[in-house]
């Protein structure tokens, strides 16, 4: 609807109506004592006519009218997040699935691993669950130390995500800084794992240097979710906890891993359907441990 000098309506209407006004009509004869007053208000009023007819013609039809488009869909669909995706599905995303179990290919994801390998006992695989739509690690833990007189621990089987490449081979991150969670669905047998997360860090002094929490199976023939908070994530070096804390950085995620954390001899499985991760806009917490400056004077600069 446009509007021209207060009115609100079609420009149309306005022009007839100013043409109407501003056109001589045959007007009663007047005294002439009258003439010179008559004869200056008509100049005006021919002059005020032809003023609105000018304005009345400067009308342009709304259809004719090119106006300026500032639709904040249009700039965001513009820009470019993270892993080459438009930003606008970023940021509508609350929710994503990193890992899942629907074939093959996605077993040959993971590298499974068990003290085996330095003359340990345990032994662990990896193969699709029944339905063909999880990953079931299963076999048995075994914390018989190797008996070459050098290793005095044993009692270790993990499944390790592979780091994601891009094209040729080029090692690539994952940017999970739109996110707040980790977010697994699983089936244990009521041991507890531990979830390790690894940053992109191509420095060899810090390729131990991991962020753990723990994951705490039901048992019982019941899915479960379990949803880690990143900020509940731990620093830690060759397994032993830090004195100083550290944030993970969400925009370098490398890798995943699942361990068995019970030291209990005897048979385990561990059942996947996702691992994923998801914003939980009721959880506001940055990081859940205590520090200072002396420990860790990266957060207080």
């Amino acid at each position: 609807m446009s509007s021209y000098c207060g009115y609100t309506g079609d420009p149309s209407v306005a022009l007839l109506s100013k043409d109407h006004s501003s056109s001589s009509l045959q007007k009663p004869s007047v005294p002439a004592s009258s003439d010179k007053a008559s004869s200056q208000r008509n100049t005006e009023g021919n002059v005020g006519g032809h003023h609105q007819r000018e304005l009345a013609l400067d009308i342009t039809s709304p259809e004719d009218k090119t106006e300026a488009s500032f639709d904040k869909d249009d700039i965001v669909n513009h820009y470019i997040g993270p892993e080459g995706r438009p930003l606008h599905e970023v940021l509508l995303e609350q929710a994503k699935v990193v890992w899942q179990s629907h074939d093959r290919e996605d077993l040959a994801k993971w590298i499974v691993t068990s003290d085996k390998t330095i003359g340990g006992r345990s032994e662990a695989f990896l193969k699709m669950g029944k339905n063909k739509q999880s990953d079931l690690l299963y076999e048995t833990l075994s914390s018989e130390a190797p008996q070459d007189g050098e290793s005095g621990q044993s009692g270790h089987c993990a499944m390790i995500a592979k780091v994601f490449r891009g094209p040729f081979e080029i090692k690539k991150s994952y940017d999970w800084s739109q996110f707040s969670t980790l977010y697994l669905c699983v089936h244990g047998d009521g041991q507890t794992w531990m979830v390790y997360i690894r940053e992109d860090m191509d420095i060899i002094q810090r390729k131990d240097q991991m962020y753990n929490y723990f994951m705490f199976t039901h048992g019982g023939t019941y899915w479960q979710e379990v949803k880690i908070p990143f900020s509940k994530f731990f620093f830690s070096n060759q397994g032993r906890i830090q004195d100083a804390q550290y944030q993970l950085l969400l925009d370098k995620i490398s890798s995943i891993v699942l361990a068995l954390a019970d030291k209990l001899d005897g048979p385990f499985f561990l059942e996947i359907d996702f691992i994923g991760i998801f914003t939980d806009l009721a959880h506001t917490e940055e990081f859940s441990y205590e520090n200072s400056p002396v420990l860790n004077p990266r957060l207080f600069k």
